[in-house]
């Protein structure tokens, strides 16, 4: 399966490199190296629609940047690979504009939203609970916000990302 186009929203480089220097000191405990840029999805689709993206462009860039605040540690998935994700909680406006975004796509789960930054991908069932510990031990203890600084529609297919709102380049 083709990986989907995405709605998503970037961190700033230092913030996203504080999230790939716990992704090196997981792998150096011997768990799954994660290769994904780190960012919080809105929606997602095979092949996201132009009004969507159009709404999007009109809602997001008066709420971006935006913060977020770690609220806690979920496990997403039912099968025998699973998904570690830090849940997030961020601002009325931006919860209503993602819900909204979320609710035009067809292909998307209606006007939900669980925002969430995904630290450990396809992980096997089993490593789950010892991965969540470990990501407790190495995650440092002031690290509770995040900030999202720009918005936009990824295009895996082409590598290709439209910006949406935000800066054209990360600071």
């Amino acid at each position: 399966m083709a990986s989907p186009e995405n709605i998503l929203l970037h961190l700033p480089e230092e913030e996203e490199q504080q999230v790939r220097e716990i992704f090196a000191k997981l792998a150096e405990r011997g768990f799954p190296t994660q290769h994904q840029t780190p960012h919080i999805t809105i929606t997602f689709s095979p092949a996201m629609a132009n009004d969507v993206v159009e709404r999007a462009a009109e809602l997001l860039p008066p709420v971006i940047p935006a913060s977020f605040r770690r609220v806690g540690t979920v496990v997403f998935g039912t099968k025998r690979k699973q998904t570690v994700a830090w849940l997030l909680e961020t601002t009325d406006a931006l919860e209503i504009a993602a819900r909204e975004i979320s609710a035009l796509n067809p292909d998307g789960r209606g006007p939900r939203w669980n925002p969430h930054l995904t630290v450990g991908l396809r992980l096997p069932r089993e490593m789950v609970p010892d991965y969540m510990q470990a990501l407790d031990k190495v995650t440092p203890t002031i690290f509770k916000e995040l900030t999202a600084v720009q918005a936009g529609l990824w295009r895996p297919a082409s590598q290709h990302m439209t910006v949406l709102a935000g800066s054209k380049t990360r600071v």
